[in-house]
């Protein structure tokens, strides 16, 4: 039986037995027989996290560890509400944060404490913990971004390019042209605004 630990752009952890690209910590979701309670964050620093660093080995949903996470990809994790990490992936976390400066006009150095205390209430809702959502004009969302059409309620696609990619665990779809209107953006507010700064989103090979 697959563990639920996988993560879908609408933000919701479920169980999947496909692993994808990234991983991800919230804190210790789960209980000492591998299910997860009714907590879906421990804490507000959501990271992503490469597969393999330096050779270090876990045992997953080990007791009293953190909740190993995992997405298809960057994009869909950026969805849920997760930033890259800065220990195993410095290189993208520099990236990422110098993009947060530039879409908020600063020019001091930022840091993840900062960075979490903006991003974690435009993740989530209080009380409902129920994923924040907005609308946008199509046309202006820059690549990276996720987002529900009105007519297709149910299905997370990717905007890359001129063609929206739909979401499923283990690939994207085939895609289709991009529409003119507007949508609901799943992606928070504030990483929409780094991938518009310039920020390139690591992509499942399947959106290519």
């Amino acid at each position: 039986m697959p563990l639920q630990n996988r993560v879908t752009p609408f933000g919701e952890i479920v169980a999947h037995p496909a692993r994808g690209f990234f991983m991800g910590n919230r804190g210790v979701l789960h209980d000492d027989k591998q299910q997860l309670g009714s907590a879906r964050w421990r804490m507000p620093h959501w990271v992503t996290c490469v597969l393999d660093f330096k050779g270090r080995r876990r045992a997953v949903m080990t007791p009293r560890r953190y909740t190993e996470l995992f997405f298809l990809d960057e994009a869909v994790a950026f969805a849920a509400g997760h930033r890259p990490c800065a220990e195993c992936r410095r290189a993208d976390y520099n990236r990422y944060r110098a993009f947060w400066a530039a879409a908020r006009g600063v020019e001091n150095r930022v840091y993840a404490k900062e960075m979490d205390a903006i991003l974690h209430p435009a993740r989530v809702e209080r009380g409902t913990r129920a994923q924040i959502r907005h609308r946008r004009a199509l046309g202006e969302l820059p690549d990276g971004v996720f987002v529900a059409l009105d007519d297709m309620p149910g299905t997370a696609f990717l905007v890359l390019g001129e063609r929206l990619w739909p979401y499923d665990f283990a690939r994207y779809g085939p895609a289709r042209a991009r529409p003119g209107g507007e949508v609901t953006v799943l992606t928070p507010a504030p990483t929409l605004a780094v991938l518009a700064a310039g920020y390139r989103v690591h992509v499942h090979p399947s959106a290519t």
